[in-house]
């Protein structure tokens, strides 16, 4: 059986489907290990065996050696962190006198960012098989095919996620702008990153070089590490997650979130700061939404509040609706708004509206889940001009239009 097709059955119960790849990102990991650029290009020794894209593989983790570690805090910066500042990092002690001790054990860093499917919004992570796999709970350190997997060029995606992110005919996965293929659906249990890739990925898919840090406190608590990095290293300028409380809770209402997205959004979205406030509420960094949120006039639907990097795409398919003779088929009392900053209904995963990047209207006869009553022509327009329609989705919402790619209207 061609080697794209094969699956293999683990003793876990857990299936990997082999298939084609693409390309990964940097970062490296372990006990104050530091980025290893040598490892951006794997030797042909080196390649995982059976890699489904040799030319796009790095090196093969080799097997697991029993190490672990447990995931506490995941360090987010915009950008890269510079070395210094990590070492900075790794030098942190908390207590005082004889109960002085070190604050983290061990730590791994990442690329890391945000990509969307069907409206939900969800993290990605570039990162080094052979460290990571350390702080991602036993069943998924054990799971080797899973790393070999990532090492040559595919994806990992955690298996509770299996009936969200549907794959197409193929097992490839929308990620960005790319088709990335399914490798394994994991086990891991680190929270807040949902699906891994290798280095040269991230590459591809743009994601910040080593933009983050894993960290494991090991004896330390959590809550007085965390406090320790925003005296050293200042309390804004990184979002700081406790994974404790987003695996108990699903939120931490003490740190701010940064969402670095990839793909059509990278550039209307660039880095959106926000803290959860309760409520399914969240407050955006007041400057992103002075830069990027403006109420205007369009067509048919009147003022709207949007993202300013979609009003123009969104002023030019309302204008095409009204030159084809549609604009009986949008009903402006029927509008149920664009941005509005908060998380979907019942969950902690933020929507498109979150970056005033989707809008509602037709309301009443396009439910979700519904095969809905809007004019297909309407669609056909709106498709024309850059956008998504959630009808499409596999449990559908047929009132939802978000962007998907930048388009000039000139």
């Amino acid at each position: 059986m061609a080697l794209a097709r094969r699956r293999v059955r683990l003793a876990a119960g857990l299936s990997v489907v082999l298939a084609a790849a693409l390309v990964a990102g940097c970062g490296s990991a372990g006990k104050g290990a530091e980025a290893d650029p040598s490892k951006a290009a794997a030797p042909a020794s080196d390649i995982p065996e059976n890699s489904a894209d040799p030319a796009r593989a790095v090196s093969a983790p080799g097997k697991f050696d029993g190490t672990q570690y447990g995931d506490d805090l995941l360090v987010v910066s915009d950008k890269k962190i510079p070395d210094d500042e990590v070492d900075e990092l790794l030098a942190i002690t908390v207590g005082k006198g004889k109960d002085k001790k070190k604050g983290i054990a061990a730590h791994t860093r990442l690329s890391y960012g945000n990509f969307t499917v069907d409206g939900r919004l969800y993290n990605i992570a570039a990162v080094d098989a052979g460290q990571y796999r350390s702080f991602t709970g036993t069943t998924s350190a054990e799971f080797q095919e899973q790393w070999d997997r990532v090492a040559g060029g595919e994806i990992a995606v955690v298996d509770r996620l299996q009936k969200d992110l549907r794959t197409d005919g193929e097992g490839y996965l929308q990620v960005g702008k790319q088709r990335i293929h399914v490798g394994a659906w994991s086990p891991s249990e680190v929270d807040s990153v949902d699906a891994m890739v290798n280095s040269k990925w991230g590459e591809e898919l743009g994601l910040p070089v080593d933009n983050a840090v894993l960290i494991n406190t090991g004896i330390s608590s959590p809550k007085a590490v965390r406090e320790a990095i925003e005296k050293t290293l200042g309390k804004t300028r990184f979002s700081i997650t406790a994974l404790d409380i987003v695996a108990q809770e699903g939120l931490d209402l003490d740190t701010f979130q940064n969402v670095i997205p990839v793909g059509a959004f990278k550039d209307a979205v660039g880095t959106f700061r926000y803290r959860p406030i309760g409520g399914g509420r969240i407050a955006p960094d007041p400057a992103w939404v002075r830069t990027h949120i403006v109420t205007e006039a369009v067509p048919i639907l009147g003022s709207v509040t949007c993202n300013k990097f979609m009003m123009p795409q969104l002023k030019a398919a309302l204008a095409e609706v009204v030159k084809r003779g549609l604009s009986k088929e949008i009903h402006r009392g029927e509008y149920a708004g664009c941005y509005y900053p908060r998380f979907i209904a019942g969950s902690s995963t933020l929507s498109n509206h979150s970056f005033g990047l989707a809008l509602d209207f037709n309301v009443p006869g396009n439910q979700r889940g519904t095969v809905g009553q809007m004019n297909r022509e309407v669609v056909s327009i709106f498709k024309y001009w850059g956008f998504a329609w959630g009808g499409d989705w596999a449990w559908t919402d047929p009132m939802h239009f978000e962007l998907a790619r930048i388009v000039n209207p000139g």
